[in-house]
């Protein structure tokens, strides 16, 4: 008896090692858990830090699967933009307005794209929006400072 119940014991406490080390490995990361969860604050992460190369296929596999909105296509519109693939930038911010019309950051971000193409025309129409939409709120004043200095240059 006291055999098997040494092996009893033995088997209780592999299966308790077991159990922990798993519990262990599914929580051990080096990703903190709020980005773990939602791939949309981790391309937001990446793209406040300058990995926007990094941040685009998390876009794309985002968009894939839940679907476009706004907010994710002008982010993949910014991180084009900011790759150098203005042409890429232009059609995903064009298709997060054509959700949202008023959406604050693709019409700050276009605006911005259209002063770099040399358009500041257009840059223009995108604030007169920015206007409309929320006053003078930081968008609208930032694209405002940019076209006011490329007019200075």
């Amino acid at each position: 008896m006291k055999h098997s119940s040494i092996i009893s014991g033995f088997a209780g406490f592999a299966a308790v090692l077991m159990i922990t080390g798993s519990a262990w490995a599914m929580g051990s990361s080096d990703t903190p858990s709020d980005q773990q969860a939602d791939p949309y604050k981790q391309a937001k992460t990446l793209i406040d830090d300058q990995k926007y190369g990094e941040a685009i296929p998390i876009l794309q596999k985002l968009i894939k699967d839940k679907g476009a909105y706004a907010d994710a296509l002008n982010l993949l519109g910014y991180s084009y933009r900011k790759s150098g693939d203005a042409t890429t930038a232009l059609d995903y911010y064009n298709q997060a307005l054509a959700m949202e019309p008023k959406h604050l950051g693709a019409n700050e971000y276009l605006g911005e794209l259209y002063l770099e193409m040399k358009q500041p025309d257009k840059a223009k129409e995108r604030l007169a929006v920015l206007k409309a939409a929320c006053g003078d709120c930081d968008e609208y004043e930032e694209l405002e400072e940019a076209i006011k200095k490329q007019a200075s240059m």
